[in-house]
């Protein structure tokens, strides 16, 4: 087939000059003088989509996506868009990810169907468990139905990617490149939702992206913005100040909805002078060493965040979703009575029973409850329980300095000392953190030590991905600072296991001038399952491997790559970090720990779960519960 040149170029130079306008002008003053113009539905997705403030894309181009690379590739070199093409399809998932949760902009990720979406449809499960935005973008089957595409589903059924993406997240399949606008209106609801935002996927067809289609300038919608909004029936109000009031025995209990109104959290909690219980993902929304502050509970939690669960009588649910671990599978609060949510998702507004529901804006919700209070917030009446609950936050400290202090312990695999989990994970938070990074948690052994273990004192201090538990995310998140000005360091936690799952960001954080450690804390077992096992059936079963691996030679095979050996104590530890930290780009500690029956080895356990040979018991005090 003969390509026309000079259409080819002409179109190109049309496509060029839009481009050129938008990389240095916002889309309103780009096309102040113009409301309608004619381009491909391709250039016209991006242009939308620069709209809403998109402007970096992390790609994996296929033959589904070869006419919207063109248009990126062109946007790309005139700086109206950043494209960042990666080699694995969860990665890039996780990248876009982490990428919006850090730096508050949306990021679209492209790939085709096939193996590839679904890949990255899989990836995608970290977004909406944690209430990212993030679109996606997959090249799909033609429209024309002249017989089984490349990659499709091979099923005679129309749309299935599509219906995928609606189950996963939401959809929208662009069958006519005049539907861009409706498509747009839906995903900035998604992506931008104020209160629970996830994944919109578009689904965008080979022989539609190519077309020639008239595009309304001023009707493509920006980004979703919404005002805050409060409850106007002052019933539910009445009944929640007068609980707050009545109830000396509260506890508060900060989910990850809190991140965004941590200061307006401390201000409540310190007014009504309730101790306050985080989640995995709300590290930092309390200062770690306010007294206030009883760190995580739930099932994987602490000693002081579990004690003040299992002693309070009056619940206040704020940003929570109710998630098993974090609340002990609904058995979490065994003598509460009553409930307080705040929530601006209806239903985790109406998760427990006996619920006071005050939906909407947390912050704005948090004011009007403390103006509604006046000077009656009942902390009068709390200041035993929060005595109380002092006194189990200073056991807690004195059990984590125990731990975290503790010698190497003589290990069975790499028969001589090494550090525990606790130990080294402990000691390479203090060090990000004393570097102003940010920490990014792999799921497993390490995730759960770490959230038991570092000490934020601001949200976003710690990037941990608990809702989904995806092992491979946090050294794939390190991909996600790429194509961020003034990106800050980034510190991947990660254990073998879950390194292995998403090793490509080796090549592609180095290809991207990627500035950042992975710490890699290797016990040569998944030991977050050895451990249950163990518990639950005093056995181990198929957790673990007899082959060592070389991460040091494996990781420095890559160039541009700094590996280094982590050591066996913590002095040979420190000296690591600071040669990791001195590399101007990418650095891999390999970090042999402990893994055994040694409890030095490890935070502990402090709740229920609804897993194993625990459930009977879990479901029978789940039917005694109150809330």
């Amino acid at each position: 087939m003969m390509l026309d040149k000079n259409r080819m170029t002409s179109a190109e130079e049309a496509t060029r000059v839009r481009a050129i306008r938008l990389a240095s002008h916002s889309f309103d003053e780009a096309f102040a003088e113009e409301s309608t113009l004619e381009m491909t539905l391709s250039e016209a997705l991006v242009a939308g989509l620069l709209k809403q403030g998109v402007r970096t894309y992390f790609a994996i181009f296929g033959h589904g996506s070869t006419d919207l690379g063109e248009v990126l590739r062109v946007y790309h070199e005139e700086g109206a868009v950043s494209v960042i093409n990666c080699r694995n399809e969860v990665e890039m998932a996780h990248a876009a990810t982490a990428h919006a949760w850090v730096t508050g902009e949306t990021p679209a990720v492209v790939t085709s169907i096939g193996p590839g979406g679904l890949q990255a449809m899989a990836g995608s499960l970290a977004a909406s468990s944690n209430g990212v935005g993030v679109y996606h973008i997959y090249g799909d089957e033609t429209t024309r139905g002249e017989g089984y595409n490349m990659q499709q589903v091979p099923k005679p059924q129309q749309g299935i990617f599509g219906q995928m993406g609606a189950l996963m997240g939401q959809s929208y399949t662009l069958h006519t490149p005049e539907a861009l606008r409706e498509c747009m209106r839906r995903g900035t609801s998604c992506v931008h939702h104020p209160y629970k935002a996830g994944p919109f996927f578009i689904l965008l067809p080979i022989n539609t992206q190519p077309q020639e289609t008239a595009v309304n300038l001023r009707t493509l919608p920006g980004r979703l913005d919404v005002p805050p909004v409060i409850p106007a029936d002052g019933a539910a109000l009445d009944e929640a100040v007068q609980r707050i009031r009545e109830g000396s025995r509260m506890v508060i209990k900060a989910g990850g909805g809190c991140r965004k109104h941590a200061e307006a959290l401390r201000r409540f909690a310190c007014a009504v002078g309730a101790p306050v219980v985080l989640s995995p993902g709300s590290t930092g929304v309390m200062l770690d060493a306010h007294v206030q502050n009883m760190h995580v509970g739930g099932s994987k939690g602490s000693i002081s965040g579990n004690f003040a669960m299992e002693g309070a009588e009056l619940v206040v649910f704020i940003g929570s979703r109710g998630v098993c671990q974090a609340d002990c599978s609904g058995i979490g609060y065994p003598n509460a009575k009553a409930v307080i949510n705040i929530n601006g998702d209806i239903d985790d507004l109406s998760h427990y029973a006996n619920t006071t529901g005050l939906p909407g804006d947390i912050g704005a919700v948090l004011r009007r409850l403390l103006e509604a209070l006046g000077d009656k917030t009942g902390r009068e009446a709390r200041k035993a329980w929060l005595r109380d609950c002092e006194a189990k936050k200073s056991e807690w400290t004195a059990f984590k300095a125990e731990r975290t202090g503790g010698a190497p312990i003589t290990d069975a695999v790499w028969k001589r000392p090494v550090l525990t989990q606790p130990a080294a994970i402990h000691q390479v938070a203090r060090f990000a953190k004393s570097k102003n990074a940010v920490k990014f948690f792999d799921a497993g052994d390490v995730q759960a030590n770490g959230f038991q273990l570092v000490e934020d004192d601001a949200p976003g201090e710690t990037i941990t991905e608990t809702g989904a538990s995806y092992m491979g995310f946090a050294t794939s998140a390190l991909l996600g600072l790429a194509g961020t000005k003034e990106a800050p360091y980034g510190v991947a936690f990660t254990g073998d296991g879950s390194f292995m799952m998403n090793p490509q960001v080796l090549i592609d954080a180095v290809e991207h001038g990627v500035r950042g450690l992975i710490a890699l804390f290797d016990n040569r077992r998944m030991a977050a399952i050895t451990d249950l096992q163990i518990a639950q059936y005093g056995r181990e079963f198929k957790t673990n491997d007899s082959i060592a691996v070389d991460y040091v030679a494996m990781a420095g095979s890559v160039s541009g790559v700094k590996a280094i050996w982590g050591g066996e104590t913590s002095d040979e530890l420190a000296a690591a970090l600071e040669a990791g930290f001195a590399h101007d780009g990418l650095s891999l500690l390999h970090i042999p720990v402990y893994s055994g029956r040694d409890p030095l080895g490890g935070m502990g356990a402090y709740g229920s779960w609804n897993v194993g040979n625990w459930v009977d018991d879990v479901q029978a005090k789940y039917l005694q519960a109150t809330i």
